[in-house]
């Protein structure tokens, strides 16, 4: 034995003896004391006035998941179903913040009340436009302590009326039911007349007003207008209001005998005829690439806004069959998802 091996083995029987004692401490430590070494899960508030269960919800989950994060052990979501109206949203981001919550992820009415809390970051998904909002400076640059993803798209605007046309193609006449109340709509509509006026299509801009808290607003009188302009079909604007009332708008359409067009596949769902645009269950997945920059330090000021770049075609071909309409087989062949 060379004498090298002869001095490295007292320094060889040290580190053994070491190490045994740290595995038999840990193992003696209280489990109390042993979770104690372990990181404090994040906490994300979860703010919305839809109505459970909650599809949005669980394409978070989901992504979450695709970044590693387990609820319960690295991630707590605080989840707030606060009723529809101020008082109780504002007590809702109240207690949020009293539970110390990284982040906030809202949409629709949640994200107005948070306009005035300045001290905790919010990422979002809005039909709308964020800057018309006055939650971000621009797109690509938002500056503040929001971030997240708009569904508002003027080419796809243009687009739903191509795809009525060739799907009604007598179509002569269109009622373009819009909330005022919501921002960029005036762009939407722009982009949905131009559209209409290059098809040869007399649009009937039907507006109504209803603030997000409203309950009743002026839809009824709209829809009532509606009627009265004898379209040949109705295109409906995607946002918040009509979202909500999106199953008395079907039946509407229905009873008219009116083809509809919207902007979610959630419209189709409850009864009305076509939609195209995003997915909003998508964005929610994605909005989950967001949550984990924010916990790894990035700011919302510097994430730039999102616009969704796929977009899906539905068609709903048990009202096509109660309208009495036959659609071209060209739109069922594009069509992503078809309902019987």
């Amino acid at each position: 034995m060379t004498p090298r091996l002869l001095t490295a083995i007292p320094k060889l029987m040290t580190l053994r003896r070491r190490a045994l004692l740290a595995l038999v401490t840990t193992a003696l430590l209280p489990r109390a004391a042993r979770a104690q070494r372990a990181p404090a899960p994040h906490r994300i508030g979860w703010l919305s006035t839809e109505q459970q269960p909650d599809p949005f919800l669980d394409g978070f989950r989901e992504g979450l998941r695709k970044h590693g994060y387990v609820e319960g052990q690295n991630v707590i979501l605080e989840l707030r179903y606060p009723a529809r109206n101020l008082e109780a949203l504002q007590a809702a981001v109240t207690d949020l913040m009293q539970s110390r919550v990284a982040f906030i992820v809202a949409s629709g009415p949640a994200i107005r009340v948070l306009k005035a809390a300045k001290d905790v970051s919010v990422l979002f998904v809005v039909s709308g436009d964020p800057v018309e909002l006055g939650v971000a400076k621009s797109l690509a640059h938002p500056g503040g302590n929001f971030t997240g993803s708009t569904f508002l798209s003027l080419e796809i605007a243009g687009k739903r009326i191509e795809l009525l046309k060739q799907t009604v193609p007598e179509l002569r006449t269109l009622a373009a039911l819009s909330n005022t109340d919501h921002p960029g709509e005036s762009s939407e509509r722009r982009a949905t007349e131009a559209a209409a006026q290059a098809l040869g299509i007399t649009l009937t801009y039907v507006p109504f007003r209803q603030f997000p808290f409203d309950t009743t607003g002026e839809l009824d009188g709209a829809l009532d207008a509606v009627r009265r302009a004898r379209p040949n079909a109705m295109v409906v604007f995607p946002e918040g209001a009509t979202m909500v009332n999106r199953v008395k708008i079907a039946q509407f359409a229905v009873a008219q005998r009116l083809p509809s067009m919207f902007g979610w596949s959630e419209y189709c769902d409850a009864g009305g005829l076509m939609s195209y645009g995003a997915n909003q269950r998508a964005a929610y997945v994605r909005l989950a690439a967001f949550a984990d920059k924010l916990l790894h330090g990035a700011k919302p000021a510097d994430l730039p806004i999102e616009q969704p770049t796929r977009f899906e075609l539905v068609l709903n071909l048990g009202t096509a069959k109660r309208l009495g309409i036959t659609i071209p087989q060209s739109i069922v062949l594009r069509t992503d998802r078809l309902i019987e």
